[in-house]
């Protein structure tokens, strides 16, 4: 999974997506998945392209089981883009590059000018 990427937990979850000011992009995946091994260098290369206006992260579901079962995870890679506690997009499996950035500039597109400010 992905290193420049915050690695989410059952135990940080509230804090770095709840109350994060940012939306939050989640790569729900795991190291078996071979998707989810294509696509981490994309997903690291978008927490570096948006650092600042969207927080990129990553759940490894055979590590934090909770939170697989808490969303209904049930294939892998599963992304989803989360502002607060709400669901704002999503999709199932690995997506280009291009599909992935169309996500979050939707996510920053909904978010207020003056939080992106």
């Amino acid at each position: 999974m992905s290193s420049a990427a915050v690695r989410l937990t059952a135990g940080n979850w509230e804090q770095e997506v709840v109350q994060s000011d940012l939306p939050v992009f989640v790569d729900f995946g795991a190291s078996w998945c071979p998707p989810c091994r294509a696509i981490a260098p994309i997903v690291d290369a978008l927490a570096v392209e948006y650092a600042g206006r969207v927080k990129v992260a990553t759940v490894d579901i055979d590590e934090e089981p909770e939170l697989a079962e808490r969303f209904g995870i049930q294939s892998v890679p599963t992304l989803a883009v989360f502002r607060g506690s709400e669901v704002v997009d999503g999709r199932l499996g690995a997506a280009p590059k291009a599909v992935l950035k169309e996500m979050l500039d939707g996510a920053l597109a909904a978010v207020p000018a003056a939080v992106r400010a």
